[in-house]
């Protein structure tokens, strides 16, 4: 165990894995694009509800298999908390005192943004009886569900890095079949509680192949070629079995969701798009040396986290312009019309200004660095 470790150690070692930078910021931005581009509100008598143009539109759920990357996120994430544990042995800091400080640099953000939109929402009610202002800061809150997984993931650290020094990659396959042991029991005998369980598993076995990232990177192409393909056959099988949902993400109307909870057809995703990047490795890599490439990926990483925890708040502030403006609620039809996907560069654009104002306050401090 101690050799992997220590290879893994020189795979993010003295010099930057600029791959895996790109990856983190650009699996952030991509959630923070899609709810941008398709998330649908509608207002009626009890306020604004999300919709979405996947359950609308025949077949636009197979793009929720590239642009669903919560699972390589967080496979991202454990590499990275392997790197900083790793550093953080050599410095002498205790595993106690490595994962307080992980979860503070991250909670206290998202808590003190919740908590500024809870006292905001309780000043509407409290002063013009908005009765539906309770929803509507539910809704700009929503999106943290991912920090709450994620902090969870992190206290779990200690217990992972035992498993996987201890049973290496047997931890997976324990895993992958766990979940899968939840999905028979919640869809075939019906104890829908515990498909929960499968927040923990599914997202517990996506940190975990995180530590097997340096393996990935030195296995031949054309495994990770094998990779992708197992993942995506894997998902084809699974989706059309007429078991569960060929979309990623949650789709209204739709009983069954891969998401919440997460389902089995996840670890097979996780699978795919661990290939896929594999595979455009070489490539990714070398464009990330070029100069201008090297600042994008500077600079996205900079500003990622922050972007991702205020984007809602983005959306939320343009809403309430519109609405001042034009005397009415903002909202869409549905299903979406021709026009309104003209709109989505629009719908990307508006939020985005309305967030900037935020990135610029709380954005000089290097997330990328931080989180590490």
């Amino acid at each position: 165990m101690s050799e992997r470790v220590d290879a893994a150690s020189r795979v993010g070692g003295p010099k930057r894995d600029k791959y895996i930078d790109w990856l983190r910021a650009v699996s952030l931005i991509v959630v923070v694009v899609w709810h941008w581009a398709f998330t649908i509100l509608q207002w009626g008598p009890a306020g604004p509800s999300p919709t979405s143009p996947l359950g609308f539109t025949s077949g636009l759920w197979i793009l929720t298999w590239l642009f669903q990357v919560l699972p390589l996120f967080f496979y991202v994430g454990g590499y990275v908390h392997l790197m900083s544990w790793n550093r953080a042995c050599e410095r002498g800091v205790g595993i106690g005192a490595f994962v307080w400080r992980r979860i503070r640099a991250l909670a206290i953000p998202a808590l003190a943004l919740s908590l500024a939109w809870l006292a905001f929402g309780g000043v509407i009610w409290l002063i013009f009886d908005v009765p539906w202002i309770g929803r509507a800061v539910l809704l700009v809150l929503s999106p943290l569900w991912f920090i709450g997984v994620y902090l969870m993931l992190v206290a779990l650290l200690p217990v992972m890095l035992w498993l996987h020094q201890r049973f290496d990659v047997l931890v997976l396959i324990w895993l992958g079949g766990a979940a899968l042991v939840v999905d028979v029991l919640r869809l075939r005998y019906g104890l829908e509680a515990i498909g929960w369980l499968n927040m923990v598993i599914v997202w517990g076995l996506a940190h975990q192949a995180g530590f097997f990232y340096d393996r990935m990177v030195a296995m031949p192409r054309r495994l990770d070629v094998a990779t992708l393909w197992t993942g995506l056959f894997a998902l084809v099988g699974l989706v059309y079995s007429g078991i569960y949902p060929g979309s990623m993400v949650g789709v209204p109307g739709d009983k069954l969701s891969n998401m919440a909870p997460p389902t089995f057809v996840i670890v097979a995703l996780l699978i795919f798009q661990i290939g896929l990047v594999e595979v455009l490795r070489p490539a990714m890599e070398r464009l990330l040396e070029r100069p201008r490439w090297g600042w994008v990926n500077t600079t996205i990483n900079r500003f990622a986290l922050q972007l991702f925890l205020f984007h809602t708040t983005g959306m939320a502030i343009l809403n309430g312009v519109f609405w001042g403006l034009t005397g009415s609620p903002p909202g869409s039809q549905v299903p979406p019309t021709l026009i309104w996907w003209l709109e989505r560069p629009l719908a990307i654009a508006g939020p985005l200004l309305c967030t900037i104002p935020f990135l610029l306050i709380f954005g000089r401090r290097n997330s990328a660095a931080a989180s590490r």
